[in-house]
């Protein structure tokens, strides 16, 4: 079987994990049987754990349902879902600043009361 040479640029450890994972094979799940587990919650594709911006290759994250198509198309990925496809380098993202990019402009505008934000009773 083909594999593709995986860079992944681990910012919160200060590390960078250079991996050959099979292709067709989830990244998160391959670089965990090598010995070299990354971030993760769910592994469903569904929170921001495993979040990583793409910084040269695709990925095939066609079950990332965490994240949005515009985020996708902005280089974002979730590991646990990403196939290897060709040879990839990416760098991890705080699950923090994904989920407010995914999800911001849903919460965090206040306490709400009767439905609305206070600043606008």
């Amino acid at each position: 079987m083909h594999s593709h040479p995986i860079t992944v640029h681990w910012r919160q450890e200060n590390r960078t994990i250079q991996l050959n994972v099979p292709e067709g094979e989830y990244i998160l799940r391959s670089f965990e049987q090598q010995g070299e587990p990354l971030p993760f919650s769910c592994r469903n594709g569904c929170c921001t754990a495993c979040a990583v911006r793409v910084l040269d290759g695709e990925i095939d994250q066609r079950e990332a349902l965490g994240l949005s198509k515009d985020i996708r198309s902005r280089g974002y990925g979730l590991l646990c879902v990403a196939r290897a496809t060709g040879p990839l380098e990416v760098e991890t993202q705080d699950e923090d600043e994904v989920y407010e990019l995914q999800f911001g402009r849903h919460f965090g505008r206040g306490k709400v009361r009767a439905g609305l934000p206070l600043d606008e009773e």
